[in-house]
């Protein structure tokens, strides 16, 4: 029997924490990078207890485990870019550096994940810190939403450009997301080191949403690995992510999932 074997599809390493509710994390990872039509290779950071109403514990894993899972794929497979996620604590910001440093030529997502939607820590000791200082120089892009870019600019009330004008000396392009404000529509500012700022809006959908920061910046870091143009992909991950968020669901009693379906049926 011969097997008609198509084309490989791009490969986005993972690099997240494990949600149990399926609503953000890993999960959230493959989903949305299968979506665009990639494979998801996902090393697990960390374990959490949460749900979609809040995250009560986390254990993050040994640095010589998520080493070993990461170096299995890259040893075997082409990777195209990588995602992180959770990382949770300063060893795991560490090995991250490890990695991105022997990759240098892959596109690099950085997701700052320091809380749950319910609000609950994912981090400990100064990770913030050392995400800004270490992380985001290696980073292609960073994704923190604006209370994220307030905790890491050291801003508490700050816009977001005040934010950006502080994180823009670490990372070459910033995207500061718009969800948790007020408006009725919701702008997105990407930033970049040279100086452009481009705002793209979308409507506010009603209800809050677990998993939304995890699926944008998977699918953008999809979006990269099929080789577009970082402005283009932002673009199409801000507008997959949006089309998720519309059609949530909510399987548990707090905050809705999106539901990422692969582009051709959310459309």
């Amino acid at each position: 029997m011969i097997h008609n074997t198509p084309p490989s599809r791009p490969i986005v390493l993972c690099l997240s924490g494990h949600d149990p509710s399926g609503g953000a994390g890993i999960q959230a990872d493959i989903e949305a990078i299968l979506a665009q039509n990639c494979h998801a290779a996902p090393t697990v950071t960390a374990l959490t207890v949460q749900n979609t109403v809040d995250v009560t514990d986390f254990r993050v894993l040994d640095r010589e485990w998520v080493l070993a899972q990461a170096n299995a794929v890259l040893q075997d497979m082409p990777v195209s870019s990588i995602k992180l996620g959770m990382l949770g604590n300063m060893e795991m910001v560490d090995t991250i550096i490890e990695i991105a440093n022997q990759n240098p030529h892959l596109p690099l997502v950085c997701d700052p994940v320091l809380r749950a939607g319910g609000g609950g820590t994912l981090g400990k000791g100064d990770i913030a810190y050392a995400i800004r200082e270490k992380l985001f120089p290696l980073a292609t892009i960073s994704t923190p939403n604006l209370p994220e870019a307030r905790i890491l600019a050291e801003l508490p009330a700050g816009s977001a450009d005040e934010c950006a004008e502080k994180l823009l000396k670490y990372c070459k392009h910033l995207l500061i997301k718009g969800g948790h404000e007020s408006d009725p529509v919701i702008s997105n500012r990407l930033y970049t080191q040279q100086g452009e700022k481009h705002i793209f809006t979308c409507a506010r959908l009603p209800g809050n949403y677990h998993g939304s920061g995890c699926t944008l910046a998977s699918a953008l870091a999809g979006r990269l690995a099929l080789g577009e143009e970082l402005i283009s992909a932002v673009k199409s991950a801000l507008d997959y992510t949006w089309r998720t968020l519309r059609d949530a669901e909510a399987p548990g009693h707090g905050q809705y999932i999106p539901r990422r379906l692969p582009l051709d049926f959310c459309s």
